[in-house]
């Protein structure tokens, strides 16, 4: 199920939150997180058993690590803590690894000219929707409760709740334990924090559905066309830029605007990312969520920027590494990683030195852009051959057939390139929807109202409606 869709908005939505509201106080955690195992299950029941057993262990650990005796403290706290650790990460690597690792296992047999060693997989397991978010929101739990950072849960359903509420539950932001712990306990509800909710809802469904994907169309074409010309190829680049972003931003506004309307506050996701005047300053403002979750739990573990330059680019290099092959089993996002890993270790190395602090600041967000439109190849083409081929017809590498012709009939539709201007004005010009929404007016009233209705009407016509993050 996913929130653009009639089924959410005319049905799901109005019983969760009816079902919320008319219940009791003290029953509303559970109320929620029964309706958020409904959603989850919706494609797939078997899926829900995964994520009760990932929560089902947590919980046990964080409750060893919070009561363990002060003689059975150390030792007791850190089998816990392993478990944890090793029980979500083994089932990431079942369900999302297992068969990229054969793959690449029988890869290196053939390539050393070793016969009949290699490893035929009998099937391959399908991934559940979003396991790579809850593992690592329920596995920070554990985390944190033994650092101290925060207490245990005793209540089970308070856990399970934090570890399924749907608004964030299959494609984030990732909600650290700490930072909704007093939340679960105890949360005001006003129609103020409800209608910022409605607002926030209303502007990322507007995202999704108007601009990002048309932008998506664009780039599907774009990608599928073989050999394009260079400024063609640039344009389904750009497309994809602006898909992902408000996709995925998009989304954070919904489950940021459905968790207000329950009454939790999350973290911002997204920040203009688009904007920013170097690699560094870019991950500090994209998935906000999942950086800090990377910076908290793996960064600073490794030993942060503690131990000179170069040290420092080499933790950087590795968590990226390790953050794009937490996107997807597959070389292209191993790369995208290791690309955003490297310019970040270089900038850190260079410090003020940068190329970037020659530049004035317009000039310096464009040179930015321009290598994440790059990178961004990797992470869309499904093949490293076909993001290679795509990088080619990018810098006019290659001959051009003359069916080209027809996919520029197809990319510069009149639709289509009033959405790509847009999308261009929202993410250079229009303020952010976590500003725009913080103080409400009748004006505003109106205008969220407005593309509320349009977008549900779009809705409506579009076949055309994936959430790319629901792949990861």
């Amino acid at each position: 199920m996913v929130f653009s869709s009639h089924l959410f908005l005319f049905l799901f939505l109005p019983l969760s939150l009816g079902g919320y509201y008319l219940m009791p106080v003290r029953g509303r955690n559970l109320v929620l997180t029964l309706f958020s195992y409904l959603f989850y299950g919706w494609s797939n029941p078997l899926f829900t058993l995964l994520m009760f057993f990932s929560t089902l262990v947590d919980y046990i650990c964080g409750w060893v690590i919070g009561t363990a005796s002060p003689i059975q403290k150390a030792g007791k706290r850190k089998a816990a803590l392993a478990l944890s650790i090793v029980t979500n990460l083994s089932l990431l690597g079942i369900f999302k690894y297992s068969h990229f690792a054969l793959e690449n296992y029988n890869m290196l047999l053939s390539a050393a000219g070793v016969e009949n060693m290699g490893i035929e997989p009998g099937f391959q397991f399908i991934l559940p929707l979003g396991i790579s978010f809850y593992t690592f929101q329920s596995m920070s739990y554990s985390i944190d409760v033994y650092r101290g950072e925060a207490g245990f849960k005793k209540n089970f359903i308070d856990f399970a709740c934090y570890v399924s509420m749907f608004p964030q539950l299959v494609a984030g932001p990732i909600i650290r334990f700490q930072e909704v712990a007093n939340q679960l306990a105890q949360r005001t509800h006003t129609v103020e924090k409800f209608s910022r909710g409605v607002v926030f809802f209303s502007l990322g469904m507007a995202k999704k559905v108007l601009l990002a994907n048309g932008c998506g169309k664009i780039a599907d074409v774009a990608f599928a066309a073989g050999s394009l010309h260079c400024f063609d190829a640039w344009y389904g680049a750009l497309a994809y830029s602006f898909q992902i972003y408000f996709d995925f931003s998009g989304y954070s506004d919904m489950a940021i605007g459905l968790g207000l309307m329950f009454g939790f506050v999350f973290p911002k996701n997204f920040s203009s990312p688009y904007k920013s005047a170097s690699i560094t300053e870019f991950w500090r403002r994209w998935h906000i969520s999942l950086s800090t979750w990377l910076r908290e739990y793996l960064y600073f573990p490794l030993g942060g920027n503690r131990k000179g330059r170069s040290r420092t680019a080499l933790n950087l290099l590795i968590v990226m590494f390790l953050g794009g092959l937490w996107h997807g089993a597959s070389w292209n996002f191993v790369i995208w990683g290791l690309l955003h890993g490297g310019m970040l270790g270089f900038e850190r190395s260079m410090g003020r030195r940068s190329l970037y602090f020659k530049f004035r600041r317009s000039i310096r967000i464009t040179m930015t852009f321009v290598l994440v439109l790059i990178a961004w190849v990797f992470f869309r083409a499904e093949t490293l051959k076909s993001a290679l081929h795509y990088l080619a017809s990018m810098f006019a590498v290659g001959s051009v057939p003359e069916t080209s012709l027809l996919v520029q009939g197809i990319l510069y539709q009149p639709f289509y390139l009033l959405v790509m201007s847009t999308a261009a004005i929202v993410v250079w010009a229009a303020p952010q929807s976590w500003d725009w929404s913080r103080e409400l007016t009748v004006k505003k009233g109106l205008l969220t109202a407005l593309v509320m209705v349009l977008s549900v009407m779009m809705l409506t016509l579009q076949s055309y409606n994936p959430f790319i993050y629901f792949n990861f």
